[in-house]
């Protein structure tokens, strides 16, 4: 497989990438696809695709914030189970992420994730029936990865821009210590608010949530 990285809507896997977010994701988390032209041009937006012959078998979207010393994984999808696509987007995630570490001087502290939630609601998207993105199968991965959910009622905005607030996700957090029980409710807060910046439009619930941040000073980590 080819780990490639996708930096314009032009790029001739890109439309295959969009495809599959529409077949993964619900749609109130896929951006429209010239929305993405922006994002993809962005350096600090990485936009990777696991390409297996000419087949995109599978992506991951992640990024690294230097002045907070964390990273996000936006998402990860593994289109098709049996072919080692997780371990190899983890893999090559992981190598690139400690070369824009180093690059730009910092130690890591963690890492940020917002997981789907399988038990808080009898509604389950299908995740284009493809079994690895089960959310209760990649909660329990995640959880042998070292995830930990942050101990806050969780909401974020839509990606489609209508303003809506999306639940049914944990935020959660990869702790470089293991051992860490919890993170500055600081660290949080700044992390969202420049994550987020980008969508205009925030649901009162997301502002409620952010308030109620605003005014705690550490978060505790629970198991996922």
């Amino acid at each position: 497989m080819n780990y490639h990285r996708i930096t314009s809507i032009e790029d001739p896997h890109f439309a295959a990438l969009h495809s599959l977010l529409g077949r993964i994701f619900p749609p109130e988390e896929v951006l429209a696809y010239e929305r993405w032209k922006e994002p993809l041009e962005d350096p600090g937006i990485h936009v990777y695709v696991a390409v297996d012959g000419e087949e995109v078998v599978g992506s991951t979207e992640y990024r690294y914030y230097p002045e907070l010393r964390v990273a996000m994984t936006d998402f990860t999808i593994i289109g098709d189970h049996s072919r080692g696509i997780g371990r190899f987007l983890m893999r090559n995630r992981e190598n690139d992420l400690r070369r824009l570490a180093e690059q730009s001087g910092t130690e890591p502290i963690g890492m940020f994730a917002e997981i789907y939630d399988p038990y808080s609601s009898d509604e389950q998207h299908s995740f284009g029936g493809v079994t690895p993105m089960n959310p209760f199968v990649r909660r329990e991965v995640l959880s042998h990865m070292g995830y930990k959910r942050l101990a806050v009622e969780y909401v974020h905005p839509s990606w489609d821009h209508e303003g809506q607030a999306v639940e049914g996700l944990n935020l959660s957090f990869l702790p470089a210590d293991e051992d860490r029980t919890h993170i500055p409710a600081e660290l949080v807060t700044r992390f969202l608010e420049g994550y987020y910046s980008a969508l205009p439009n925030k649901p009162q619930a997301w502002l409620d949530m952010m308030d109620r941040l605003r005014g705690m000073e550490q978060i505790e980590l629970l198991p996922i």
